[in-house]
């Protein structure tokens, strides 16, 4: 994959904030893209969308499953006309919600902070970014003397996300507040336009989800729903926190598993044998295998309501933007990303051949036992004495 289209792609991905529910400026940026390249799409009557292509004829399913949201805020009502509360969706550590923390008000992109917590729960206050505000954010909004909510308050925000850079480039590196998932997100995007590109004859299904930090809200309607052939082999597509032993810039991840499930063991032994021929073929490219412990996946999802499912993933930096004692922005390898493009495009095209390589395991094993019945149906053989 070309690393500079995969950046525009994620660029323009990245530049559209999102948060579990709201996830509308990455849905339209999504449709764009499908626009710009002609790619065929719908969203359902959830929010999901769904891009397909299809070409050369009936073809087992290929789905390739990421999602369009990350942690943030949702604001839940008005405390006063510069003061909001606001409840944090997703998995952030509580050492991580410092009051004075800037963060950006949705949709107009306005600068705020964060308040003191609000209850025992993830809720907080959340004011406007001017010079006492940010002096005192630690203090309750709801101390000082202000005046009563307006209906003419002309900044109505629906969520919030931290403010950090949407999307950079340092080195070989993507930097932004949400490579969780929209690298996955873009790695759809552009596998489904390479295989457009060469004109290859598959049958590719990208599924770009609502809400999985909340509790992969968007992939269980998918998959509950009959929008997928239940033939498909599904494949999740994640950044993962970096654990050992993988390290980052040393490939695409072939998943194994996640923190709940191990995935499935054929659809994970045609995913290693398409990399190592791709591996053999191309110097350039590098993969590795392991659990990624993590955290939870769509691809739990899709397996427990009765998908064939296996995962991929690359190695993420600063996990849910938590870095050491601070947030900060989430950071991923472009050869890795890349990589993972051309392991999902490869998958597609070598779909006709699944039974072929999958079975390779069996046929060497076969050998192997023949070689056995060979070897030791004379029985023990007895030691020579010197």
């Amino acid at each position: 994959m070309d690393a500079d289209q995969f950046c525009q792609i994620a660029a323009h991905l990245m530049r559209s904030p999102a948060a579990p529910r709201y996830e509308s400026m990455v849905r339209s940026a999504v449709q764009q893209i499908c626009a710009e390249h002609n790619l065929p799409y719908k969203c359902d009557r959830y929010g999901n969308v769904l891009v397909r292509f299809q070409k050369g004829g009936a073809r087992r399913p290929l789905v390739l499953a990421a999602h369009m949201d990350h942690p943030g805020f949702e604001i839940v009502r008005a405390l006063t006309p510069k003061c909001w509360l606001a409840r944090f969706l997703g998995g952030v550590p509580d050492a991580y919600f410092r009051p004075g923390t800037p963060v950006r008000l949705m949709t107009h992109g306005t600068s705020a902070v964060l308040g003191p917590r609000i209850g025992k729960g993830k809720e907080f206050e959340i004011r406007l970014n001017d010079f006492h505000s940010s002096r005192g954010a630690a203090k309750s909004c709801r101390d000082s003397v202000v005046s009563s909510v307006k209906r003419s308050t002309s900044i109505r925000p629906s969520f919030a996300v931290w403010e950090l850079e949407d999307f950079t480039i340092r080195g070989d590196q993507i930097h932004g507040r949400a490579c969780d998932d929209l690298i996955g997100v873009a790695s759809i995007l552009a596998t489904l336009i390479e295989l457009k590109r060469t004109k290859a004859k598959v049958n590719v299904i990208g599924v770009i989800s609502r809400a999985e930090e909340i509790g992969f809200q968007g992939a269980l309607l998918v998959a509950g729903s009959r929008q997928l052939p239940k033939q498909s082999l599904v494949i999740s597509l994640e950044t993962s926190r970096e654990l050992p032993p993988v390290q980052m810039g040393k490939g695409v991840i072939i998943r194994v598993g996640d923190r709940a499930s191990t995935f499935d063991p054929a659809g994970t032994r045609f995913l290693t044998e398409v990399a190592e021929a791709l591996a053999r073929r191309r110097r350039d490219f590098s993969f590795q295998r392991a659990l990624m412990s993590g955290g939870t996946c769509e691809a739990t999802a899709y397996q427990e309501l009765g998908f064939q499912t296996a995962a991929v993933c690359i190695a993420l930096g600063n996990y849910h933007n938590c870095a050491e004692n601070r947030i900060a922005e989430e950071f991923v390898s472009i050869p890795d990303a890349c990589g993972m493009v051309d392991l999902l495009a490869e998958t597609a095209r070598q779909m006709g051949s699944y039974a072929k390589l999958v079975g390779k395991l069996t046929m060497r094993l076969n050998a192997l036992r023949r070689t056995a019945v060979h070897n030791l149906s004379a029985g023990p053989r007895q030691s020579r004495r010197s």
